[in-house]
């Protein structure tokens, strides 16, 4: 496919997703949703938050995309692996909660107190 082609169908992947879950389409247009998405090969959740396919829609773009660098296919392909203890989202949840810290660091808007604050998180962390 071509580049175009490949950002046309990202984004009506997109707004499928958001008809989903927007409160105010009905349920049939929610069904035909889920089943255009299917169709596309992209995860839909059901109601109880879990994916209906093996592997998300993010993680397939994520490789496909030429530009992703080798360390964020390695992100996508460990994140999509199936996990007992859930190490893996626990993993991912932290490695954010740093990075979020981090950025406070750096933000002119974040106040003296909150920026002293992450930077006693990211020293508990070693992550300084």
């Amino acid at each position: 496919m071509s580049p175009a082609s490949d950002k046309h169908e990202a984004n009506v992947a997109r707004g499928l997703k958001a008809a989903i879950h927007n409160p105010r389409v009905s349920d049939e247009a929610k069904e035909h949703a889920k089943e255009r998405l299917e169709d596309m090969g992209v995860a839909v959740e059901a109601e109880n938050g879990e994916h209906t396919n093996r592997a998300s829609g993010g993680h397939k773009a994520a490789r496909a995309e030429e530009r992703t660098s080798d360390e964020n296919e390695d992100e996508a392909d460990a994140s999509s692996e199936p996990s007992d203890s859930g190490t893996v989202k626990r993993d991912q949840h932290e490695s954010n909660r740093l990075r979020g810290y981090k950025a406070a660091l750096h933000n002119p808007h974040v106040s003296d107190e909150a920026k002293e604050n992450a930077k006693k998180v990211l020293q508990d962390h070693d992550a300084l």
